[in-house]
């Protein structure tokens, strides 16, 4: 029996999602692109996950895609089907989520760490936008991250270059978020996973889409989608909960349960009287 090309574990309501062919650099082939989808789908509808991790077994996040693998028979733009799948669900989903990355991560390996919300890198880590030393352009949604997170003019250096950059450069061009040392990288990863499968699931999940959404908006628009979010927090419990947290000192337990009637009216007072108290506190 073959060794899956995706591993997963659940734990503590954190999902890692392990790329599985180290005998290749993790490079993905339509295998396991489908296995992502297929997974992504499932985090998407399963609320008891509540962040998500990607990375790569053994010394390397992902070397790209591979192209050892490319199915001759299909239709280029039904390869790309399930790479565009992915990236687009990853962008979408409404939990936050992490790539730890470790060794390599080009190509469109690169870029599936890019679509996550956080990118944890080691010193070691290298990077590359390889795609025109292979004669091809940027997928996986590297043509719209990179201009967003590095700007356009570092954006067209990397991707017509297709140079290779180590952890601290791409730290300076917020294509990483934090460099941890090696031996220090899975508890600071498995710290940062508590801490948001620890937040308010329904919050998080307005704010990540808020975000997301807020570069390619007009301010009006924002405050429109702003205004709808807060309704959707309102409607649970989570406010209630910080609000008692708060004034009981101790940490808040979000579950994002739908409140009934007289708990939303109980939380849109809660929420008022909590800024009041913050600020009187300040």
């Amino acid at each position: 029996m073959t060794a899956s090309v995706l591993l997963t574990e659940e734990r503590a309501g954190i999902r890692t999602l392990t790329l599985n062919r180290p005998h290749r650099k993790n490079a993905i082939n339509r295998e396991l692109w489908e296995a992502l989808r297929s997974e992504l789908a499932v985090v998407r509808d399963d609320s008891r996950t509540r962040a998500v991790v990607i990375t790569g077994a053994g010394d390397q996040f992902s070397s790209g895609a591979d192209l050892s693998a490319v199915e001759a028979d299909l239709h280029p733009l039904r390869r790309m089907r399930p790479l565009t799948d992915v990236a687009l669900m990853l962008h979408e989903l409404p939990v936050p989520t992490i790539a730890k990355v470790t060794g390599v991560a080009v190509g469109a390996g690169w870029n599936l760490a890019l679509g996550c919300d956080f990118v944890v890198a080691t010193p070691e880590s290298r990077f590359s936008q390889i795609f025109a030393r292979r004669g091809l352009s940027p997928d996986c949604g590297g043509s719209w991250l990179l201009p967003k997170l590095a700007g356009l003019q570092q954006a067209k250096r990397l991707a017509l270059l297709g140079d290779f950059i180590d952890a601290q450069e791409a730290r300076s061009l917020n294509l990483v978020t934090w460099v941890v040392p090696g031996p220090e990288i899975d508890a600071f990863v498995d710290r940062l996973g508590e801490r948001l499968a620890q937040g308010p699931p329904v919050a998080l999940a307005q704010t990540k889409a808020l975000l997301n959404e807020g570069a390619d908006r007009t301010l009006r628009d924002a405050l429109a989608s702003e205004g709808r979010a807060q309704s959707a927090n309102l409607a649970t419990t989570d406010a209630p909960e910080a609000y008692a947290a708060f004034l009981e000192k101790r940490e808040p337990r979000f579950t994002g349960r739908w409140a009934p009637g007289s708990d939303r009216r109980r939380s849109e007072s809660s929420m008022s009287s909590i800024s009041s108290v913050e600020v009187a506190d300040a």
